[in-house]
């Protein structure tokens, strides 16, 4: 009998300890392959915003209307590069620019995200936990502001208060909050009947710290892939108000403003000063989307082993 007893426990002994979450994190990247590629293109975009004023090899709104419309690659006469994607109708250098363009696209990304994401997962939170007429009236909110479609609210609320990042961030955050709250409040309601919960209330926790302590963690993992895809649409946002003329002001560089500065020379057969601002959103979205995707798969428990 003690044969057989430990013959069965040896397997279990020998088990493999789990692997860190950095390790799982690495092998998953390597396996995927994209997201690597995402993340290099992403790293691009963030030391290019974060190191602006030392990589920029001219003022983003120096204006030189002599050296306007430049193409790419422009030469000086001893062979160095003059302008590297040229320069718009104003003749500014348009790659000081784009790298510019970065740090208001990025900031207005995040922190849009932080605050849909804070104002949404909190009242997801509560409005699952709390249930009867606190979850109606969060629930009820939220089809309101669904009911309007988002462009024409954000246009309604930015043409009001007037263009600028800080008038900016709060629409686009305010604008996505309802997708959190949609989320937060169904994975409460399925935490909040879990055993650790009725472990957590009989030893006499407070609703409070069981909601922010025991159920907030392990609700995290879907609103985290849901805020990797709204920094996305939050840029693309910026990026279509202030082709409209509604994000930032002018003086700013953004990549959607210099879009729309650069619709004359579109029709002027002058394909540059459109196509790398459009082409550095369309690749910092794509990264984006690609990593959301990658961190859906690897937070998804039902994958980890494959």
């Amino acid at each position: 009998m003690a044969t057989t007893t430990s013959s069965r426990a040896l397997p279990v002994s020998l088990m493999p300890p789990p692997l860190p979450t950095w390790k799982r994190a690495a092998r998953s990247l390597l396996k995927a392959k994209w997201p690597i590629l995402a993340l290099l293109i992403l790293g691009i975009v963030v030391f290019m915003a974060l190191f602006a004023q030392h990589i920029t090899p001219a003022d983003p709104n120096r204006q030189n209307l002599i050296e306007r419309l430049k193409e790419p690659m422009t030469y000086n006469p001893d062979g160095t590069i003059k302008y590297f994607l040229g320069t718009d109708g104003l003749g500014r250098d348009l790659w000081s620019r784009i790298i510019y363009g970065a740090q208001v696209s990025l900031a207005v990304g995040v922190m849009a995200v932080m605050v849909g994401g804070l104002l949404g997962t909190s009242l997801g939170v509560v409005a699952g936990y709390r249930g009867g007429r606190v979850d109606d009236i969060i629930m009820r909110l939220a089809d309101i502001q669904l009911a309007f479609p988002f462009i024409l609210l954000a246009i309604m609320v930015l043409v009001v208060l007037g263009p600028g990042v800080w008038n900016l961030i709060p629409v686009l955050g305010i604008g996505q909050w309802v997708t959190y709250a949609r989320i937060a409040r169904g994975q409460t309601i399925s935490q909040r009947e879990k055993e650790y919960v009725e472990a957590a209330r009989s030893m006499g926790a407070r609703d409070r710290r069981i909601m922010w302590g025991s159920i907030l963690p392990n609700v995290l993992a879907p609103l985290i892939v849901i805020a990797s895809f709204n920094v996305a649409s939050a840029i693309l946002a910026e990026a279509s108000l202030s082709f409209l003329g509604l994000g930032v002001p002018p003086t700013v560089p953004t990549w959607g403003g210099i879009l729309n500065e650069s619709r004359d020379q579109i029709l002027a057969g002058k394909w540059w000063p459109a196509f790398f601002p459009g082409l550095a959103i369309m690749l910092t979205v794509l990264s984006l989307n690609i990593l959301g995707d990658w961190l859906r798969d690897f937070l998804d428990p039902r994958l980890r082993g494959r």
